[in-house]
């Protein structure tokens, strides 16, 4: 049976947030740790980031909508596991949003996953074993205003994986989704950025709303290694959940959706929005 340095995880977007702490992470335990980035510049953050903690960590260059270099990095590292977290927030109503953008968004934290998946799923079988963890988010299991279109990306993430978790399951490969809540990630910090850019929207003062909730809730928010142990843990586990929820407002927010009726749920929502 082989060992943990044996066995390689690739983890996309490594270069910040919870990518970065879990390329680290899975270091320590003793993986084969690559993290993917989109530049050169973003790989010599990610190591000199390992160096200071005394971590290996390797890096490939990957866009992960570039589906030719999707292909080309899995042949080259055969892993055992993907981690699949690469994605971004996005705040805009959805009549803010263009298709392209729209597009965009799905490509990035749908398709590509779901595709390096797929391109992994053979070596996975030739081995016997492998491993699969999409990064979702408690925007997997609800919904709320002006994140429309990064909310359908984590719901139809879910479903995707659901699937694929059920169909491979005879060959020895596990499918996990991780659903992290609040965490300080470098998805908050564009949030200005995204809200600029729908200057004189008919929603804005739900976006102004919007900004000044999550400036209240940040000093609440967990640390990125609370997902990165988590993803860790799936990695590990002889028998891992199917989903995990990470963090309490997650757990929080799951436990309670099935008892609150969406009426009610709705016109809390739009009173707290603006809407």
């Amino acid at each position: 049976m082989t060992g943990r340095h044996d066995r390689t995880v690739l983890t996309t977007g490594a270069n910040s947030g919870i990518g970065l702490a879990t390329v680290m992470h899975l270091a320590r335990l003793g993986f084969r740790s690559v993290g993917s980035v989109r530049s050169e510049a973003k790989a010599t953050e990610v190591a000199e980031a390992a160096a200071s903690a005394g971590s290996s960590v390797d890096t490939v260059l990957l866009d992960v909508t570039d589906a030719g270099r999707c292909a080309a990095v899995i042949e080259q590292l055969r892993p055992w596991a993907v981690v699949n977290n690469a994605g971004y927030g996005g705040i805009g109503a959805i009549e803010d949003v263009t298709d392209e953008e729209a597009r965009k968004q799905l490509e990035t934290m749908v398709v590509a996953p779901m595709r390096l998946a797929r391109l992994a799923l053979p070596h996975m079988r030739a081995a016997g074993e492998g491993r699969v963890v999409n990064v979702s988010s408690i925007y997997g299991l609800t919904t709320t205003p002006f994140s429309g279109w990064y909310q359908a990306c984590k719901h139809a993430l879910e479903a995707a994986s659901d699937a694929l978790r059920l169909e491979v399951a005879r060959d020895g490969i596990k499918v996990v989704l991780v659903e992290p809540g609040g965490f300080k990630t470098g998805i908050w910090t564009e949030l200005n950025e995204d809200i600029a850019r729908h200057a004189r929207s008919n929603y804005e003062v739900g976006y102004q709303r919007t900004r000044s909730l999550l400036k209240l809730f940040m000093g609440l928010m967990g640390e990125p290694e609370g997902v990165a142990k988590t993803i860790g843990n799936a990695l590990t586990s002889r028998s891992p959940r199917a989903r995990y929820l990470v963090g309490p407002d997650a757990r929080a927010v799951a436990a309670a959706q099935p008892f609150i009726p969406t009426r009610l749920r709705d016109r809390i929502t739009r009173v707290v929005a603006g809407l």
